[in-house]
């Protein structure tokens, strides 16, 4: 399993998010760095956002979701065309960092 993993829910219906682009950046100093990229499967994850042997170094991170195309694919407007979580890592443990998602608002936390 990637160190970094992510599980979009789309709360307006009830059902894992698909085809959702996210990027990983990784913060340098004030620049931030692109690491990994993916897209969302039929079970709002993505399962090899990072390569299992890849660990990275306690640092700031944030995922970013294209969830502007995402609802434009479904005809629906939406108050957010992105969401950043922004978050940090303090070790070489499982990072967990879920999106609920709905057109007009979203929430996140620290999953397992």
């Amino acid at each position: 399993m990637s160190q970094i993993t992510t599980h979009v829910l789309d709360t307006s219906k009830g059902k894992p998010a698909k085809g959702i682009t996210i990027t990983l950046q990784q913060k340098n100093n004030t620049r931030w760095k692109k690491i990994a990229q993916g897209t969302t499967d039929a079970d709002g994850r993505i399962g090899d956002l990072l390569s299992k042997d890849k660990e990275l170094p306690a640092g700031v991170y944030r995922m970013v979701f294209e969830t502007g195309e995402y609802f434009a694919k479904q005809r629906k407007k939406t108050f957010y065309p992105e969401v950043s979580i922004l978050f940090e890592t303090f070790d070489s443990s499982h990072y967990h960092v879920p999106l609920l998602l709905n057109p007009f608002g979203y929430s996140t936390y620290r999953g397992s």
